[in-house]
């Protein structure tokens, strides 16, 4: 197999600019000043699709002959890469079919169709809608555009890395690049370490979508049994085969963020640019954030790609709620006091004159009375130190900070106990946003098991988190565990979940 030059086929990918912008290095002021380093941002999001992917897609379209434009080209995807090539072929006037998972949010479906790409809605997952777009490809020969495991599209995401060199010739001591299937960091690090391999390429994923990362470690590609969507631009159960190849001798390092760290990223971008990045756009920015507290860095260069900004209006909701406890500028916590007169008085005494950002409490005992508290909180530590007074004054306090079904689920539920709940369990579900996703649930339960609770919340996303109390009697355990392995649903267990305890159970 002929050797690859990728900086050769970088620098010739000139013609992505008939089609892309060459976007802003852009110094994040308030971020550089709080982190004590020099933040700056790669403003992808400002491309004409808000996203990186149109290069990568273009320099694929455009190296094609005359005889595979005439018969079209096809590609499977539910966000920035549709996009992309749907643009692409507009530009090339080249029949352009995207094949989109049926769960696609409609918004999403009608901004590839503005751009003259013919839309097929098709399975419920990436990995489907894939398999259905090479069927087509095979049967009418258009050219599948893959979304990063393709040498031309990993070449035209490396134009970016042209332009930061170009853009800032001093020394730089760190690049951070959020990596879905691969292509924009095999791209960036590609050209980067040819010229200036010094400069330290870090990787960033999601904790639940770290398909790299594992792949990496384990010295083969891992294909993941399920990934985590909130980031769903970066969701990729299985890496490339060039992507990981490249990776393997390029990539220093790969870092995971969980979902408090990406919300307060967002917000950290808007605060300097007042733009506001998808989950999966911030996720650079994260990573930056977490390498620096991590080595304690100061004084440095460092580069985060901003690399989308399709994002849902209805998920700002939920990133505004988690973004304070990503900045830990928020506690969510779990007080026991005692449930008499004055003692409510006396708890808010001693939080002092912090700023309560939410309150939740309802009778459930004679004698202890649980209380669910957010407070604000200005340095790291403040939480601790507040949590051992509280405990000097004879109250309990569990920290609910780190606890996912807490921050989702049962701030919304507090005082929701039932004394009939017999042997009931709970678990956190990710349903598709899809019609007839409830009813598939409900149709494979057994008609013995009663749901005791249920709490369903949107946030903007391509699934809906749920939970849910069943009341299964113990000898069925077998048989709600086969249900379980059938459904096809992320799950979680929480009913050991001490929040669970205190407010539901």
């Amino acid at each position: 197999m002929k050797k690859i030059d990728y900086l050769e086929r970088i620098l010739n990918a000139t013609r992505v600019y008939e089609v892309a912008v060459e976007s802003p290095l852009q110094p994040a002021s308030r971020l550089s000043r709080r982190l004590g380093n020099t933040v700056l941002l790669k403003r992808e999001d400002m491309q004409p699709v808000f996203s990186f992917k149109l290069r990568g897609a273009y320099n694929k379209m455009a190296a094609l002959s005359s005889r595979q434009k005439a018969l079209g080209v096809i590609a499977a995807s539910a966000g920035n890469h549709a996009q992309g090539v749907a643009l692409a072929a507009q530009r090339m006037g080249v029949h352009a079919l995207i094949v989109m998972p049926v769960t696609t949010p409609s918004i999403k479906v009608d901004a590839v169709q503005a751009r003259g790409a013919k839309v097929v809605l098709e399975g419920v997952s990436y990995s489907e809608a894939e398999e259905h777009a090479q069927r087509l490809a095979r049967q009418h020969g258009y050219t599948f555009v893959h979304p990063y495991d393709d040498p031309d599209v990993i070449a035209g995401q490396g134009t970016i890395a042209m332009e930061m060199l170009r853009q800032h010739p001093q020394p730089i001591d760190a690049i951070f690049v959020a990596i879905g299937g691969g292509g924009l960091i095999a791209g960036v690090a590609a050209y980067v370490k040819r010229l200036r391999p010094e400069i330290r390429i870090i990787g960033v994923q999601p904790q639940d979508s770290d398909a790299m990362k594992r792949s990496l470690a384990a010295g083969r590609r891992i294909k993941l049994d399920q990934v985590g969507l909130f980031a769903d631009g970066v969701a990729v159960r299985q890496v490339g085969v060039e992507t990981f190849r490249l990776c393997r001798t390029l990539v220093d390092e790969i870092v995971t963020v969980d979902t408090d760290a990406i919300c307060a990223a967002v917000k950290d971008v808007f605060d300097d640019t007042r733009a506001i990045l998808e989950p999966a756009g911030a996720l650079a920015i994260a990573g930056l954030k977490h390498v620096v507290q991590r080595d304690r860095m100061k004084e440095r260069t460092l580069v985060a790609i901003a690399c989308g900004a399709n994002m849902n209006f209805d998920r700002l909701r939920f990133i505004a709620e988690r973004a304070e406890l990503g900045e830990k500028r928020e506690a969510v916590f779990a007080a026991t006091i005692p449930e008499k007169p004055g003692s409510f008085r006396r708890f808010c005494e001693l939080l002092g004159n912090r700023a309560i950002t939410e309150f939740n409490y309802r009778y459930a005992d004679a004698r202890e009375a649980h209380v669910f508290v957010g407070i604000s909180v200005s340095r790291a530590g403040e939480a601790q130190t507040l949590f051992k007074s509280l405990k000097a004054h004879g109250i309990k306090t569990l920290d609910l900070s780190d606890n996912e079904m807490a921050k989702l689920h049962i701030r919304h539920l507090v005082g929701g106990r039932s004394p009939h709940a017999q042997h009931e369990i709970l678990y956190r579900f990710e349903f598709p946003e899809r019609p007839g996703a409830l009813t598939q649930f409900l149709n494979s339960m057994s008609a013995d098991w009663n749901i005791s609770l249920f709490h369903y919340r949107n946030h903007g996303a391509d699934y809906g988190r749920v939970l849910v109390g069943l009341q299964v009697p113990p000898q069925d355990k077998k048989a709600f565990r086969r249900f379980l392995d059938g459904l096809g649903y992320p799950w979680e267990e929480e009913t050991s979940n001490p929040a669970y305890s205190l407010f539901l159970a």
